[in-house]
Formats: structure tokens, sequence, C-alpha cells
């Protein structure tokens, strides 16, 4: 059996196995509603929807966006001064222990209501993996390819150009891989807190409400997404890196 056909059969069983429980015991819908149900509130839905999901994959983006470069800049720093590493390193592992939706209504509370606390949202969820696995990829790089590149005269510059950053790309899409698939649900814990649309102030409104069809409809719509996230970096690494995804299948 493919290695892909398990995890889609586990998943196929499971949603059977949830529909005939909700039609077996007669439960109602505003505790659990069936499959079915969710997925034709999806579909009724679907004209509402995109307008906040619009919104949402745009704090999403922009914020990954900011987190990408704050990280590369932080990364190289502290690969060029080990010092700055050891004092930073841990305070980056201590920043995830810190629930995001304590820091959300902080973030609020200083920045306001618009979208500029739901980007920083995104950038504080997903700055953590780009920059440690960065980092981590540059100070893995084999030290002989850098004395190579030393004897030929080359400075700091082109050392991070022709041997570094190509040699942590691996590591560095790996991070990005993580982060994209956080970055939607990272837009919508600050939408949660305090917005007016996306798809985090879509599940309060609905949840408020009581309209749990509705809830794991836009809870399907924030799967999907994240794993579009996800999937544009792995195209992007199936395109530029075409032998790195043929040796990982080795």
């Amino acid at each position: 059996m493919h290695k892909k056909a398990v995890p889609t059969l586990v998943i196929l069983i499971l949603v059977i196995f949830w529909e005939s429980v909700v039609h077996l015991f007669h439960i109602p819908m505003y505790i659990l509603p069936a499959p079915t149900k969710v997925l034709k509130t999806l579909i009724l839905e679907l004209p509402v929807l995109p307008t906040h999901i619009g919104i949402t994959v745009l704090e999403a983006v922009l914020g990954i966006s900011i987190s990408l470069v704050f990280a590369l800049i932080l990364g190289i720093i502290m690969d060029c001064f080990p010092i700055i590493r050891q004092g930073i390193y841990p305070l980056l592992v201590v920043t995830q222990t810190v629930p995001m939706i304590v820091l959300a209504p902080i973030l609020i509370i200083y920045m306001g209501f618009g979208i500029a606390p739901k980007i920083l949202t995104v950038v504080l969820v997903c700055f953590f993996p780009i920059a440690i696995s960065f980092s981590d990829g540059l100070a893995q790089v084999d030290e002989e390819y850098v004395n190579l590149v030393r004897s030929y005269g080359s400075g700091k510059l082109m050392e991070y150009q022709l041997v570094k950053i190509p040699a942590a790309i691996p590591s560095l899409l790996s991070g990005l891989k993580v982060a994209a698939t956080y970055s939607i649900s990272g837009a919508v814990v600050g939408e949660w807190i305090g917005a007016q649309k996306g798809l985090g102030y879509y599940l309060l409104r609905v949840k408020n409400g009581y309209m749990l069809d509705k809830v794991f409809a836009c809870v399907l719509v924030i799967i999907f997404l994240s794993l579009c996230m996800n999937g544009i970096i792995h195209l992007y690494q199936v395109i530029a890196m075409p032998h790195l995804c043929k040796s990982n299948k080795n």
C-alpha cells in the first residue's frame, strides 16, 4: 500500500465513524454536527467566506514575509557573532513558552484593532521556526568549503553568498514549511481577540451563536489554507531544488 494511502484511509474511517455515531445516537447538531452537514454548510457559506479568507490570508502572507526578512538578518548575525547567538538563542526558545492567546490581547491594547496586531501575531508565531532553522543550517556548514573560498581571498560577504547561505537553504525551507502551516492559525488567533473581518472573527461569531456546523466548516477552511501555505513552500522546493526532494524520497 502506498504510504500516502494509509493516512487517507485512516481519515476516511474516522469520518465514517463520526457520521455513524451522530446518526446512531441522534446527537443534536448544536453538540456535534455530522460531516455531511458540515460539508453542506460549507457549500452554503461559500458566498460569505471569501471576504474573510482574503483578510486572513493577507495577514498570514505579510506576517510570514516580515518573519522571513528578520529571521535571515538575525540568523546571519548570530552566525557571525557566537556571543550574540549564546545570548539570543535561549530567549527565542523562551518566547515559545508564552501562549499566543495571552500575547494577542496585549498587542491589541498597544496597537489597536487594526491589521497591525494580527500581522505581528503571525510574525511572533512564524519567526522562531524560520530563525532557528536558518541559524542551525548556517552553523552546520562544512568548514572545509568555507576555508576553500577564504583561500581564494573571499571576504565575509562572499563567504555567506557563495557557501553558507546556499548550504543553509534546505534548513531554511524546512523552517518555512512549519511557519507557513502556523501562519493561518496565528492570524486567526489575532482576529479571535479583536477584529471585524477575517476567519477568526467569523469563527467567534458563529461559535457564540452555537452554530457548530459553521464552526466545523470554518475549521475545515483553516486546515485547507494551512496546507496550501505549506504546499506553496514545498512546490518552490520541488521547482528550485528537485535534487533535494529526490534525496529525501530515497
